[in-house]
């Protein structure tokens, strides 16, 4: 009959031999039951670089309650489109993505100081954040003075190339119309000219036949 200490010197040798107690590894792969595919995601900026990123607050003034309330906190960008120049004020709340501000930075946009705080600074614009062009009025707050002065000085920027652009456009939109009129009545003068001498070559033409009758007439009688 085996003593206690037979068995458990047993026990210990079965439990030390290798892979026992341990997990079989049966070689088998298991399938993902659903596989993903990647999605190519576009989010309307990829014809645009990037002018200016910064994180900040934005704030929209609703008239009828006549207070500032909270659009979403997240990357204020300035883009500009690679083939027609324009620029656009473009937010997204950090979270959601949802566009909180979208907008064209055009010559007549003006940033100002928020009173009271030299971190924001206001400004109006026609925007279409909701899906469609509504008047807003706007404010932003930044984390230090520093970073609201270069975003304004970068609207301000901005805005001042497309008024010289407009001038410019103007001017040469001006010249071209002052030509044009010279032009026409260059024209018109030539043409009253031409005319003057095809009356005058007329006349005389019928001068000249009347003078040529008279004279046949005159010998006529004589003969």
């Amino acid at each position: 009959m085996a003593s206690t200490a037979d068995v458990e010197r047993r026990d210990e040798e079965e439990t030390n031999e290798p892979g026992a107690g341990d997990d079989e590894d049966t070689g088998a792969q298991v399938a993902p039951i659903v596989k993903l595919e990647e999605v190519a995601v576009t989010t309307g900026e990829e014809e645009e670089d990037v002018l200016l990123d910064m994180k900040a607050k934005l704030y929209r003034f609703d008239k009828d309650g006549n207070q500032w309330k909270e659009r979403g906190t997240g990357n204020v960008k300035l883009l500009k489109h690679k083939e027609t120049g324009k620029v656009r004020l473009v937010m997204r709340q950090a979270k959601t993505l949802k566009i909180c501000a979208n907008h064209l930075v055009v010559s007549t946009t003006k940033m100002q100081e928020h009173a009271g705080n030299d971190k924001s600074c206001v400004w109006h614009a026609t925007d279409f954040a909701d899906g469609e062009l509504k008047e807003e009025m706007f404010a932003i707050r930044f984390g230090s003075v520093e970073n609201c002065k270069k975003f304004m000085e970068v609207v301000e920027e901005i805005a001042e190339s497309l008024r010289k652009s407009e001038e410019k456009e103007s001017e040469e939109a001006s010249s071209a119309a002052g030509l044009l009129e010279k032009l026409t009545v260059t024209e018109s003068k030539t043409e009253e000219s031409e005319i003057k001498e095809a009356s005058a070559s007329t006349e005389k033409k019928g001068e000249a036949k009347l003078e040529t009758e008279a004279k046949a007439g005159e010998a006529s009688s004589l003969a």
